[in-house]
Protein backbone atom coordinates (compact mmCIF):
# COMPACT_ATOMS: atom_id res chain seq x y z
CA UNK A 1 0.00 0.00 0.00
CA UNK A 2 1.89 3.07 -1.05
CA UNK A 3 1.74 6.64 0.61
CA UNK A 4 1.23 5.11 4.12
CA UNK A 5 0.55 8.75 5.62
CA UNK A 6 -1.64 6.94 8.50
CA UNK A 7 0.30 3.73 9.21
CA UNK A 8 2.75 2.27 11.05
CA UNK A 9 4.83 2.30 7.87
CA UNK A 10 5.65 5.98 8.67
CA UNK A 11 5.74 5.77 12.60
CA UNK A 12 9.15 6.40 13.80
CA UNK A 13 10.26 8.21 11.14
CA UNK A 14 12.05 11.66 11.18
CA UNK A 15 9.89 14.69 11.98
CA UNK A 16 8.99 16.64 8.58
CA UNK A 17 8.29 19.95 9.71
CA UNK A 18 7.45 21.17 5.36
CA UNK A 19 4.92 17.91 5.46
CA UNK A 20 3.23 19.40 8.59
CA UNK A 21 2.71 22.82 7.35
CA UNK A 22 1.54 21.56 4.11
CA UNK A 23 -1.17 19.90 5.61
CA UNK A 24 -4.91 21.09 5.43
CA UNK A 25 -5.81 20.39 9.16
CA UNK A 26 -2.76 21.70 10.05
CA UNK A 27 -3.44 25.06 8.12
CA UNK A 28 -7.00 25.29 9.30
CA UNK A 29 -5.90 25.01 12.86
CA UNK A 30 -3.28 27.79 12.53
CA UNK A 31 -5.88 30.12 11.07
CA UNK A 32 -8.26 28.79 14.25
CA UNK A 33 -5.27 29.76 16.68
CA UNK A 34 -5.48 32.83 14.94
CA UNK A 35 -8.81 33.59 15.16
CA UNK A 36 -9.13 32.93 18.84
CA UNK A 37 -6.52 35.66 19.38
CA UNK A 38 -8.09 38.01 17.66
CA UNK A 39 -11.48 37.72 19.50
CA UNK A 40 -10.17 37.42 23.15
CA UNK A 41 -7.66 40.03 22.21
CA UNK A 42 -10.51 42.70 20.84
CA UNK A 43 -12.73 41.90 23.59
CA UNK A 44 -9.96 41.98 26.59
CA UNK A 45 -8.36 45.26 24.61
CA UNK A 46 -11.51 47.43 23.82
CA UNK A 47 -14.08 45.55 24.99
CA UNK A 48 -14.37 47.59 28.42
CA UNK A 49 -15.80 51.44 28.33
CA UNK A 50 -15.79 53.61 31.03
CA UNK A 51 -17.22 56.53 31.81
CA UNK A 52 -16.90 59.88 33.47
CA UNK A 53 -20.23 59.33 35.69
CA UNK A 54 -19.20 55.33 36.68
CA UNK A 55 -16.45 54.26 38.87
CA UNK A 56 -16.36 50.71 37.18
CA UNK A 57 -15.93 49.91 33.58
CA UNK A 58 -18.61 47.92 31.64
CA UNK A 59 -18.78 45.57 28.68
CA UNK A 60 -19.42 47.40 25.57
CA UNK A 61 -22.17 44.39 25.04
CA UNK A 62 -25.37 45.76 25.72
CA UNK A 63 -23.80 46.26 29.24
CA UNK A 64 -23.82 42.74 29.65
CA UNK A 65 -20.58 41.31 31.43
CA UNK A 66 -21.60 37.65 30.37
CA UNK A 67 -21.04 38.70 26.80
CA UNK A 68 -17.24 39.66 27.26
CA UNK A 69 -16.52 36.92 29.58
CA UNK A 70 -17.91 34.48 27.26
CA UNK A 71 -16.22 35.52 24.30
CA UNK A 72 -12.89 35.83 26.50
CA UNK A 73 -13.08 32.71 27.95
CA UNK A 74 -13.68 30.50 24.40
CA UNK A 75 -11.08 32.37 23.00
CA UNK A 76 -8.46 31.89 25.24
CA UNK A 77 -9.96 28.12 25.34
CA UNK A 78 -9.99 28.06 21.75
CA UNK A 79 -6.63 29.33 21.38
CA UNK A 80 -5.10 26.23 23.99
CA UNK A 81 -7.16 23.87 22.31
CA UNK A 82 -5.14 24.50 19.06
CA UNK A 83 -1.90 24.51 20.30
CA UNK A 84 -2.91 21.21 22.25
CA UNK A 85 -3.99 19.78 18.53
CA UNK A 86 -1.14 21.43 16.66
CA UNK A 87 1.07 19.31 19.28
CA UNK A 88 -0.86 16.27 18.19
CA UNK A 89 -0.47 17.14 14.97
CA UNK A 90 3.25 16.95 15.60
CA UNK A 91 3.12 13.85 17.37
CA UNK A 92 0.62 11.59 15.22
CA UNK A 93 3.06 10.45 12.38
CA UNK A 94 4.88 9.22 15.56
CA UNK A 95 1.94 6.79 16.76
CA UNK A 96 2.62 3.21 15.77
CA UNK A 97 -1.10 1.63 16.31
CA UNK A 98 -4.26 2.24 14.64
CA UNK A 99 -5.95 1.98 17.58
CA UNK A 100 -4.39 4.71 18.97
CA UNK A 101 -4.43 6.52 16.19
CA UNK A 102 -7.95 6.33 15.77
CA UNK A 103 -8.61 7.36 19.14
CA UNK A 104 -6.48 10.57 18.53
CA UNK A 105 -8.74 11.47 15.14
CA UNK A 106 -12.06 10.74 17.04
CA UNK A 107 -10.86 13.17 20.16
CA UNK A 108 -10.36 15.68 16.72
CA UNK A 109 -13.52 15.45 15.75
CA UNK A 110 -15.49 15.74 19.01
CA UNK A 111 -13.28 18.81 20.19
CA UNK A 112 -13.87 20.72 16.58
CA UNK A 113 -17.40 19.86 16.58
CA UNK A 114 -17.45 20.77 19.90
CA UNK A 115 -15.80 24.26 19.64
CA UNK A 116 -17.59 25.10 16.36
CA UNK A 117 -20.62 24.72 17.89
CA UNK A 118 -19.36 26.92 20.86
CA UNK A 119 -18.52 29.70 18.39
CA UNK A 120 -21.63 29.56 16.67
CA UNK A 121 -23.39 30.27 19.99
CA UNK A 122 -20.53 32.78 20.86
CA UNK A 123 -21.21 34.51 17.46
CA UNK A 124 -24.96 34.78 18.26
CA UNK A 125 -24.94 35.96 21.71
CA UNK A 126 -22.27 38.74 20.93
CA UNK A 127 -24.03 39.68 17.89
CA UNK A 128 -27.31 39.75 19.79
CA UNK A 129 -25.40 41.55 22.55
CA UNK A 130 -23.97 44.69 20.10
CA UNK A 131 -27.59 44.50 18.02
CA UNK A 132 -29.74 45.55 21.73
CA UNK A 133 -26.73 47.80 22.96
CA UNK A 134 -28.30 51.43 23.27
CA UNK A 135 -25.88 54.52 21.56
CA UNK A 136 -25.86 56.24 24.72
CA UNK A 137 -23.56 53.87 26.72
CA UNK A 138 -20.74 54.45 23.96
CA UNK A 139 -21.64 58.08 22.52
CA UNK A 140 -18.33 58.51 21.29
CA UNK A 141 -18.19 54.99 19.48
CA UNK A 142 -15.12 53.90 21.26
CA UNK A 143 -13.99 50.18 20.61
CA UNK A 144 -16.80 49.73 17.90
CA UNK A 145 -14.23 48.30 15.81
CA UNK A 146 -13.05 45.81 18.18
CA UNK A 147 -16.28 44.91 19.15
CA UNK A 148 -17.44 44.22 15.23
CA UNK A 149 -14.03 42.27 15.18
CA UNK A 150 -15.07 40.06 17.74
CA UNK A 151 -18.03 39.22 16.46
CA UNK A 152 -17.08 38.28 12.98
CA UNK A 153 -13.96 36.43 13.86
CA UNK A 154 -16.38 34.09 15.91
CA UNK A 155 -18.25 34.09 13.18
CA UNK A 156 -15.39 32.64 10.90
CA UNK A 157 -14.20 30.44 13.38
CA UNK A 158 -17.55 28.35 13.03
CA UNK A 159 -16.49 27.36 9.72
CA UNK A 160 -12.58 26.62 11.26
CA UNK A 161 -13.75 24.52 13.34
CA UNK A 162 -16.34 22.91 10.97
CA UNK A 163 -13.98 21.78 8.32
CA UNK A 164 -11.26 20.70 10.81
CA UNK A 165 -13.64 18.40 11.98
CA UNK A 166 -14.80 17.35 8.68
CA UNK A 167 -11.13 16.94 7.63
CA UNK A 168 -11.09 14.73 10.88
CA UNK A 169 -13.66 12.65 9.70
CA UNK A 170 -12.17 11.81 6.49
CA UNK A 171 -8.63 11.21 8.94
CA UNK A 172 -11.29 8.38 10.33
CA UNK A 173 -12.42 7.02 7.04
CA UNK A 174 -8.56 6.48 5.90
CA UNK A 175 -7.79 5.15 9.36
CA UNK A 176 -10.75 2.52 8.95
CA UNK A 177 -10.11 1.68 5.36
CA UNK A 178 -6.11 1.09 6.83
CA UNK A 179 -7.13 -0.82 9.76
CA UNK A 180 -9.26 -3.22 6.94
CA UNK A 181 -6.81 -3.63 4.81
CA UNK A 182 -4.06 -5.00 7.76
CA UNK A 183 -6.74 -7.26 8.89
CA UNK A 184 -7.38 -8.75 5.59
CA UNK A 185 -3.72 -8.99 4.55
CA UNK A 186 -1.96 -8.97 7.72
CA UNK A 187 1.27 -10.68 5.68
CA UNK A 188 1.65 -8.22 2.94
CA UNK A 189 5.01 -6.38 2.82
CA UNK A 190 4.59 -2.25 3.30
CA UNK A 191 6.81 -0.48 1.13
Amino acid sequence: MEGGAYGAGKAGGAFDPYTLVRQPHTILRVVSWLFSIVVFGSIVNEGYLNSASEEEEFCIYNRNPNACNYGVTVGVLAFLTCLLYLALDVYFPQISSVKDRKKAVLSDIGVSAFWAFLWFVGFCFLANQWQVSKPKDNPLNEGTDAARAAIAFSFFSIFTWSLTAALAVRRFKDLSFQEEYSTLFPTSAQP
